[in-house]
């Protein structure tokens, strides 16, 4: 029987509608993957380095590790609060290619520290605890490479500091326990001191300070947006000036540790235009009063809110959205498709030692373009609670590295809520499935640790097995994070908007991009680059591209 047009059109295009819809909107979800089952010690700092490596590192004075350092090495610290004499490793490099792991020497006490890549790739960690509060310690993303320690490398204490890297290429160290101030690094004659902030002493709540690892991000004016606790301001480091005091976040509640909610600069777009705008996302956190009420074994639910601002406006005002989940101790991790994962924490209580109850186990994705109260979709849950000193990074291949929670002074395995968790494992958002291949992307050209200047045109040349849809292509560049505390320092998303996309032969394509013009919009340093189509991220290839200053 012979079959009618219009109902093969009718199909045709039923399927060529579903398939866009399905290409355009994921089919949510995402899996999980066990990576390591034992890797040693808790992840609870994270820093991916352009060599697809990934150092991680928890604290020196949790007494011994699940992790021997190598040939009898032995960590010998007089001051160590629990172990003077340590033949463990707190501190390891995961080779993400090979999903193998190595130990490190870390020498002084690393907890609750912060840290940068400078413009050469090395990891720049700075402060912690007791002996290591003023200890500058340097990676360099080398093979066999170990941590280089400095003594008094810093002016002033740091503890639960927060660390971003300047258009200048230096680093600037906010605050810290008891540390209403802030400095450089590397120091100079003219930059060796501290410089007060008052800010972190209007914000500190007294006996819970709730102004710890403020999220900081680098504005598109070269200012800094800082907010701790309730409200942030406009910072210029330079004059040491406050250029703009924002509205206090609705509500009220606190967001910073140990109240603990996340934040996320939003992906940077339109980089061409006279005047880019910059939003910022506030998700979570505790109540007012939640660590004090722990401390008594009462614990209150988390916070279900986030606020989001667009930083860059005359009169800015937040916008109250609400999650699917109350979460505390979550982080954000910007995704190469230009969405942001939240994912890890608890549902109930405060961070601090065993303060968290009722884990979260389903991840979100929030899609910022978007209209508000649809812009939230959950994920499919782990089996494993992540609650305090958990962390998640980002990694080259559209993956994102989960591990950590320690929530216990020591390690713990047994008789607790939650244990130790020394395994390490991998979320894989939807982006990732077999059912999208014909659609991604493979980067062709520029080479893998190419340089590239500011306002340059950059042909990035990509396959894809299937049918190319050239209105649907863009280029995002995205700086990987150190990542510890539920914050995700110096993470950075640049939308590079397509210019043109030309067909180049059989299957393989060039998208023209223009690089962003200053260290203001995209600091230097090395960024992995995404050819994004149809929603849908190169998965393989080397990636990694350094942006810096005009070369000789």
């Amino acid at each position: 029987m012979a079959t009618h047009p219009n109902l093969i059109l009718a199909f045709l295009f039923f399927f060529l509608f579903h398939f866009l819809l399905i290409s355009l909107t994921h089919a949510a979800g995402g899996k999980w993957l066990l990576l390591q089952q034992n890797i040693g010690i808790s992840a609870m700092h994270m820093q991916l380095l352009h060599n697809d490596r990934v150092v991680l590192f928890d604290r020196t004075d949790f007494g011994k590790s699940n992790l021997s350092l190598p040939e009898g090495q032995c960590r010998n610290d007089p001051n160590d609060t629990a172990l003077k004499v340590d033949c463990t490793a707190h501190s390891a490099e995961y080779d993400v290619l090979t999903n193998s792991f190595r130990p490190l020497m870390v020498q002084t006490d690393v907890w609750c520290s912060s840290g940068s890549v400078a413009q050469d790739g090395s990891l720049i960690q700075t402060g912690g605890f007791n002996d290591g509060e003023r200890r500058v310690r340097i990676f360099q993303s080398c093979t066999g490479c170990d941590w280089k320690e400095y003594d008094n490398g810093l002016a002033a204490r740091r503890w639960y500091a927060t660390n971003h890297i300047l258009p200048d290429g230096r680093q600037i160290i906010i605050g810290g326990r008891r540390q209403f101030n802030y400095e450089f690094y590397p120091k100079s004659e003219s930059s060796s001191n501290v410089h007060s902030l008052p800010f972190l002493v209007q914000t500190n709540d007294p006996k819970v300070e709730n102004n710890l690892y403020p999220f900081v991000f680098l504005n598109v004016d070269g200012n800094l947006f800082i907010f701790a606790n309730n409200r942030a301001i406009l910072f210029d480091y330079v004059k040491n000036v406050v250029v703009k005091t924002y509205p206090q976040i609705p509500g009220g509640e606190p967001r910073s540790y140990p109240s603990t909610g996340s934040a996320v600069l939003l992906p940077l777009k339109n980089l061409q235009a006279q005047f880019v705008e910059a939003e910022v996302l506030v998700c979570g956190g505790a109540p007012k009063g939640s660590y004090a009420m722990a401390v008594n074994a009462t614990f209150v639910e988390a916070l279900k809110t986030c606020g989001r601002i667009k930083i860059t406006d005359p009169n800015p005002q937040w916008v109250v959205e609400t999650m699917p989940q109350a979460r505390v101790m979550g982080d954000m991790t910007l995704l190469p498709d230009g969405t942001v994962l939240i994912i890890n924490g608890a549902a109930v209580g405060t961070a601090g030692w065993e303060f968290g109850r009722n884990p979260v186990l389903n991840p979100v994705i929030y899609q910022p373009d978007k209209a508000v109260g649809s812009r939230f979709q959950q994920q499919n849950p782990t089996t494993i609670p992540r609650m305090y000193h958990s962390a998640a990074v980002l990694l080259r291949d559209g993956r994102v590295l989960v591990g950590g929670s320690n929530p216990h002074i020591y390690y713990e395995f047994t008789n607790v809520l939650f244990p130790t968790e020394l395994r390490l494992e991998s979320f894989n958002p939807d982006y990732l499935d077999a059912m999208y291949v014909n659609l991604r992307p493979k980067i062709v050209a520029p080479q893998s640790q190419a340089k590239i200047n500011y306002g340059q045109k950059l042909a990035v040349g990509f396959s894809v097995a299937g049918m190319v849809a050239p209105n649907l292509v863009s280029v995002t560049m995205l700086v990987p994070s150190f990542t510890t505390h539920s914050f995700s320092m110096n993470q950075r998303l640049l939308v590079l908007a397509a210019e043109s996309v030309t067909n180049v032969a059989k299957s393989t394509y060039q998208v023209q991009v223009t690089t962003p013009g200053s260290g203001n919009l995209a600091p230097s340093g090395y960024y992995l680059l995404y050819v994004v189509h149809q929603q849908i991220p190169n998965k393989t290839g080397d990636n990694f591209l350094l942006m810096s200053r005009r070369f000789a």
